[in-house]
C-alpha cells in the first residue's frame, strides 16, 4: 500500500489535488488508500441541465426537448445512425480554435500536434486554416501525407524514429526532424548517405523545467526518456555534431515541457535556457541558429475546476519571454513556433455512451455513490486510468428535474480503475438506456484506444451543418478477427 504522507503546502490547491488523486497503489486507484465521497471542488450544479460553455464545443446546446445537439445534430439521431458509443467531433469548433491559434501566434509557426488526434480529414482541415502539422511515427506521417498536408509543413518527433520511419521522412521532404538521441544522428547521416538526401533537423533539448502537471506528461525534466540535457552538455554536443555534419542542416532547437499546463511559467525558463545555450552555440561555432520551437501543452477544461488560457494570452506572455530573454543575451529573436494540439482538438469532441446498468454502493460514514456503467470505458479513454485525468459528463438525450445524485461513470471493461468519470453529479432518476456525453475528448482518447477486452474502437464522425460524416468508422468482429491468423 502506498500512502501519502502530507502535502507540500507551497503547491497550488489544484496540484495539491493531483498530488492526492495520482499517488496511488501500483495496480490501480481501486486499491489506493485516499478515499473520499467526491473531490472539494465539485459541488452539486444549480442546474443540472445547464451545459458550462468552458467544457464543450461551441455548437453545443439543449434542444426544445432537453436533448443535446452538436452541429445541428441532435445526439439521439447521431447514437440512432452511427450505433454507440461514437465520438462527435465539431467541426466548426475544430476550425475555430485553429484559427484563434493563428491569430494570436502571427509571425510565429503554428504546428498543430497530431498525437492528440489526427486523421486523414484532421490534415486536410489544419491544412486549409494554414497551421503546420507535427507528427510522431511512421503512421502519423502517412495519414497526414494522405490528408493532403504538404510535407515541407510538417514536422518529425519521436524519441526512438525507426530506419523505415526517417527514410519515409527523408524521402517524403518533410521540412524538420526533431532529433532526440546521438543514435538517430548516426541513423539520419547513414540514410541521407545512401539517398542523397540533406535532412533539416533541431535537436531536442531538455531544459531542466518540472512542470505541475502528472509525471508522465511532464516532459523536460532530467529523468526522462526525451532530448537532449543542457544541464550535462549533452545538447551542444548533439547540436555541434549536427553542424559540422555534411548530411544535416541544422535549423535550431526543440523544447517541451510538458502537458495540460495553464501558464506561462515553466516557459519562462525553458525560454531563458533555450536561448542561452543558442548564444553559447553562437559564441563557438559564429553561427546564429534561426528558429526556437517551446512545444506545446497548453492545458484545457475537463471540469469546472480548471481555467486554461486563451490563445491571446498565451501568445502575449509567451512573446514577452522570449523577447525579454533575446534581450538578456543580446541575440535576435529567433523564428519561433509552438505545437498545439490538445487545445486545438480537445474541446472539439464529445463522447457519448448509452447507460446498461445503475448501481447504488454503500461508501463509508454512511455515505453513497451511484456507478453509472456505460459501453465504453478504458478501452476508449484511457487517461483516467493511466493518470488520473478527470473529466465531466451530462444526461445527453433528455433533461431531468431530479435532483443530483453523486455518480461515478465507469465502463464495461474487466478492470476495478475503468473509470470514465470519477465524480459528477447526475439526475437522480438516471436509468439504463439513457444516454450520457462526455466533453473533451478531441485528443488522446481515439488516439489511445485499444482493443482491450476486444473491445471495438468507436466511429469518430464529424458533425457539420446538421449533417453527419464518419472519419473513420466503427470497427467490426471481421476487423478484429482479421488480424487472428492462427488455427
Amino acid at each position: 500500500m502506498v500512502r501519502l504522507m502530507f502535502v507540500d503546502r507551497r503547491v497550488s490547491p489544484r496540484l495539491e489535488r493531483l498530488l492526492i488523486v495520482t499517488h496511488m497503489h501500483v495496480a490501480g486507484a481501486i486499491h489506493a488508500d485516499v478515499a473520499a465521497p467526491s473531490p472539494q471542488w465539485l459541488t452539486e450544479p444549480d442546474d443540472l441541465n445547464a451545459l458550462d460553455p468552458a467544457l464543450w464545443s461551441r455548437t453545443v446546446a439543449r434542444t426544445g426537448e432537453g436533448s443535446l445537439e452538436v452541429g445541428g445534430v441532435d445526439v439521439r439521431t447521431a447514437v440512432e445512425r452511427e450505433g454507440s458509443p461514437v465520438y462527435l467531433f465539431d467541426e466548426d469548433d475544430f476550425r475555430a480554435r485553429a484559427r484563434e491559434f493563428a491569430r494570436a501566434f502571427t509571425g510565429w509557426d503554428v504546428y498543430y500536434a497530431g498525437k492528440a488526434m489526427l486523421t486523414r480529414t484532421v490534415a486536410r482541415i489544419i491544412s486549409e486554416e494554414g497551421l503546420d502539422l507535427d507528427v510522431c511515427s511512421g503512421g502519423e506521417l502517412t495519414v497526414a501525407l494522405a490528408g493532403g498536408m504538404d510535407p515541407a509543413r510538417i514536422g518529425m518527433h519521436g524519441n526512438n524514429k525507426t530506419p523505415e520511419e526517417l527514410e519515409l521522412a527523408l524521402c517524403s521532404g518533410v521540412g524538420r526532424i526533431i532529433v532526440d538521441s546521438l543514435d538517430e544522428i548516426g541513423r539520419i547521416e547513414e540514410l541521407c548517405r545512401e539517398g542523397g538526401w540533406r535532412a533539416k533537423v533541431m535537436v531536442r533539448v531538455t531544459p531542466g523545467v518540472e512542470a505541475h502537471t502528472h509525471e508522465y506528461i511532464a516532459t523536460a525534466h532530467e529523468d526522462q526518456k526525451f532530448g537532449f540535457s543542457i544541464a550535462n552538455g549533452q545538447a551542444m554536443v548533439a547540436m555541434v555534431r549536427c553542424h559540422y555534419s555534411p548530411c544535416i542542416e541544422l535549423l535550431g532547437v526543440h523544447s517541451h515541457i510538458g502537458s495540460q499546463i495553464f501558464d506561462t511559467g515553466g516557459f519562462e525558463i525553458a525560454a531563458r535556457r533555450t536561448i542561452k545555450l543558442m548564444g553559447q552555440f553562437a559564441d563557438a561555432t559564429g553561427v546564429h541558429l534561426p528558429q526556437l520551437d517551446l512545444g506545446g501543452g497548453f492545458g484545457i477544461a475537463y471540469t469546472s475546476a480548471d481555467s486554461p488560457a486563451t490563445p491571446e494570452h498565451l501568445a502575449a506572455g509567451l512573446r514577452e519571454i522570449v523577447e525579454h530573454e533575446a534581450n538578456v543575451y543580446s541575440m535576435a529573436v529567433p523564428r519561433m513556433s509552438v505545437e498545439p494540439g490538445r487545445a486545438i482538438a480537445g474541446p472539439s469532441t464529445m463522447a457519448v455512451y448509452t447507460v446498461g446498468t445503475v448501481k447504488v454502493v454503500d461508501l463509508d460514514g454512511g455515505a453513497q455513490r451511484v456507478y453509472v456503467s456505460v459501453d465504453g470505458g478504458m478501452s476508449d479513454n484511457i487517461r483516467p486510468a493511466l493518470y488520473a485525468a478527470e473529466y465531466s459528463g451530462v444526461l445527453a438525450n433528455r433533461a431531468s428535474d431530479e435532483s443530483g445524485v453523486l455518480c461515478r461513470v465507469v465502463g464495461k471493461h474487466c478492470e476495478g480503475g475503468d473509470i470514465l468519470v470519477r465524480d459528477v453529479f447526475l439526475p437522480g432518476d438516471i436509468v439504463p438506456g439513457d444516454l450520457i456525453a462526455v466533453p473533451g475528448m478531441g485528443a488522446y482518447s481515439r488516439e489511445m484506444a485499444s482493443n482491450y477486452n476486444h473491445a471495438l474502437r468507436p466511429p469518430v464522425v464529424r458533425v457539420s451543418r446538421g449533417a453527419l460524416h464518419p472519419m473513420i468508422r466503427r470497427e467490426t468482429m471481421d476487423d478484429l478477427m482479421s488480424l487472428d491468423v492462427g488455427d
